[in-house]
């Protein structure tokens, strides 16, 4: 699992792209889905839960296609993954 966080312009053009180009091109890389969350404290801000491997998603954020996808999704930065601390059985 992979929790990353990103901003964009606007959230519902994001869900969009998110859920068309950016899944084909995540599916591509091996990533077995996806769930998204919005932040609490900044609207614009969106956080995504991956059942995806630490080598899958390398190579995705390395892929030179994915540029284009994300400026198409409005992002405002880069995407950036949470660096896991624990993990606990309740």
């Amino acid at each position: 699992m992979i929790l990353a966080t990103t901003t964009v312009e606007n959230v519902d053009r994001f869900l969009e792209v998110f859920g068309t180009k950016g899944a084909d091109k995540r599916a591509h890389h091996g990533c077995k889905g996806s769930t998204v969350f919005s932040d609490p404290s900044e609207d614009n801000r969106v956080w995504v839960l991956f059942d995806w491997d630490e080598e899958g998603w390398t190579n995705f954020v390395s892929d030179p296609e994915v540029p284009p996808i994300l400026k198409e999704a409005g992002h405002l930065g880069k995407p950036q993954s949470a660096g896991l601390l624990a993990t606990y059985r309740a």
